[in-house]
Parts: structure tokens; sequence; C-alpha cells
């Protein structure tokens, strides 16, 4: 049990005092936010670009460049995602809905171009130096891919953050991030329970009854 503990604490040992609460606020209010997200809810948005942006500075502090450049992705697109969710159009706001062939190829075209500009900064950085760089390439797209199509409601966003939690969690592990690792967890759980919310609730909605 000592051991498990020492795994997971060493890493502060080193770490101020601020860059620890700082990843435990943003840990909170980007747990809160998804859970918000599973109910459909706009609150989603706000929490999230608080918790983004405190990532943006841990990661650029802890030199992981990958998630730096998904931070500020996700900071930006969580303001077009709370616009996008407040619009109302024909009298409705934008509703939950599976993707399509377009969404399909616009969500395969932001996951490889995303993930080629990741190899790009890591090269040019000349940072391409543990093998966690390679899989940060992957759930760098995963995440882009996954956060467009959450701003537009898409079912299926639910599929590919699963898949990214799934990748992240033993990754922030090995970085240090433990807190993060368990946030991960956390999210993992969350997304299931959000593609099974919203699946039965557009299963149920008229339109696709």
């Amino acid at each position: 049990m000592s051991q498990i503990f020492d795994f997971f604490l060493a890493p502060y040992q080193e770490a101020t005092t601020l860059n620890i609460i700082l990843e435990i606020i943003a840990v909170i209010f980007g747990v809160v936010g998804v859970w918000f997200g599973k109910r459909e809810n706009i609150l989603v948005y706000p929490l999230g670009i608080i918790s983004t942006v405190i990532f943006v500075y841990l990661c650029n502090f802890f030199e992981l460049y990958g998630e730096v450049i998904i931070n500020i992705y996700y900071t930006l697109m969580s303001i077009y995602g709370w616009y996008t969710w407040l619009q109302i159009k024909n009298g409705t706001p934008l509703a939950i809905s599976r993707m399509s062939k377009k969404d399909t190829g616009k969500a395969l075209i932001i996951f490889i171009s995303t993930a080629l500009f990741v190899v790009a900064i890591y090269l040019y950085e000349n940072k391409f130096d543990k093998w966690t760089d390679y899989i940060d390439t992957v759930t760098t797209g995963l995440c882009f891919a996954a956060m467009w199509l959450m701003a537009n409601k898409k079912l299926e966003h639910w599929s590919l953050w699963i898949i990214a939690n799934i990748i992240s969690i033993p990754l922030y592990f090995v970085k240090g991030l433990g807190f993060t690792g368990i946030q991960f967890i956390i999210l993992l759980i969350i997304a299931i329970q959000g593609h099974i919310a919203w699946k039965k609730h557009l299963d149920n909605s008229p339109a696709t009854a």
C-alpha cells in the first residue's frame, strides 16, 4: 500500500503548493463541468473554460506541449460551444443528433490534421524524446474531434471521450499528474453515463422515435 502512495505522491514532492492547488481546482471544475455536459446543461462551458485555462498554465510548466495545445483548443471550442448551445433556430435550441457522413468526414480531418500538427510542434521544439509524446499525438487528435462534435451536440462525441480517457488515465499517472489521472477515471465514468443518457434522450425524441 505504501508503494502505491509513494508512486502517487512522489511527483508532488518537488511541486509547488500553488501548482498542486491549481491542479486540484482545475480537476474539480473539469469534472463538475463534464457532469453538467452529461445533463446537457450550458454550465459545462464556463466551468470547462476555467479548468482548461488553468491546465494551459500547468501543462506549459511541465513542458507537456501536446496538452497545452489541447487545452488552448478546449478553451476556444468552449467559447464556440457556449455560443452554439445558446442559439435558437425555428424556436428551438440546438438538439442532440447523430453524426452524418459529412460530420464523420470533418471529424476525421480534424483528427488527422491535429495529430500531424502536434508532431510538427514536438519536432520543432525538439521534444520528441519520450514515448508518451507519441501517444499525445493520438489523444490530441481524438480530443480535438470530440470537442468539435460536442459543440455541435453529436452523440458520438462521448465515444471519442471514452477512448481518449482510457488512453489518458495511465498516461497522466506516468507523467506525474496523479490528481489529473484520477480526474480522467471520473471523466471516463461520466462519459459512459453521458453516452447512455444522450442516446436515451435521442431515442425518445419525437424526431427520431
